[in-house]
């Protein structure tokens, strides 16, 4: 299968280790992973922020990236960027858009998953071949919970890692309190929501906070950093791209 890669804005500038394990990863089990040059945001934080109108071209230059059709899917390694493809550029393009956009859209947004989406629906698959030999739990973040529905595709994923020790995480459908710039506007309720949720982290005794959106690992390990916490985030394609030739170093990042 020729997949198409999709950065987003934080795997671009702040997580390029995210994108590249998921390109590592989709390579390893055979497919041909492309990445389109001229990508840029999928439009999301203007759509959340209330500015529909502002994120068109974005919408128009991701519908022109990925609308080859020689790309059979689109991946992204966020459950955010996903939702926003998935949901709201079939509403920017029908309210603010022209019926080139509109059907643009609906072409790309029907090949586009989430990566846990893209494994277990469209690759049939749940083992990957992967080895973690480190105690894990893992946070559902709200858009792959509440707006892309994935379940337990994660979880599927991870229970079938080699030497993995994978445990519960209490309270796991809590959000975390990022929310984009709500936790900037709501910086108070955002603190107390992100306290739940690293208490929660700490009750398991994990090595690693792991979750499919580098947004919520960075508001989580940006928290326990600041506690001093051995607990490290980590996101789920970096899971699944290790191996037993190829392991994840854990002690080397934690220095």
């Amino acid at each position: 299968m020729r997949i198409g890669l999709f950065a987003t804005c934080l795997g671009d500038t702040l997580f390029p280790d995210a994108v590249k394990a998921t390109a590592v990863l989709l390579t390893r089990l055979g497919h041909q992973v492309v990445f389109p040059p001229g990508q840029t945001c999928c439009g999301q934080m203007h759509v959340n922020t209330g500015y529909q109108r502002e994120p068109v071209p974005l919408v128009r230059n991701f519908a022109e990236q990925f609308g080859d059709p020689s790309i059979d899917a689109v991946v992204l390694p966020s459950g955010s960027c996903a939702g926003s493809v998935r949901h709201q550029h079939g509403i920017v393009a029908e309210r603010y858009g022209d019926a080139e956009l509109v059907d643009g859209v609906a072409k790309v947004r029907a090949k586009t998953y989430e990566l846990s989406e893209l494994l277990v629906d469209v690759l049939e698959v749940t083992d990957v071949g992967a080895y973690f030999p480190h105690r894990v739990t893992y946070h559902p973040t709200c858009h792959s919970l509440r707006m892309l529905r994935v379940g337990e595709k994660p979880l599927r994923l991870l229970r079938a890692v080699e030497g993995i020790d994978l445990v519960e995480l209490p309270e796991a459908d809590a959000c975390c309190g990022f929310g984009g710039t709500f936790a900037l506007k709501n910086a108070e309720t955002s603190s107390a929501m992100l306290a739940d949720k690293m208490r929660h982290v700490a009750e398991t005794g994990a090595a690693v906070c792991a979750a499919g959106d580098s947004s919520c690992l960075m508001h989580i390990g940006g928290g326990l950093s600041r506690i001093a916490s051995d607990t490290r985030t980590l996101h789920l394609a970096q899971i699944l791209a290790a191996t037993r030739t190829s392991p994840y170093a854990l002690a080397e990042a934690a220095r």
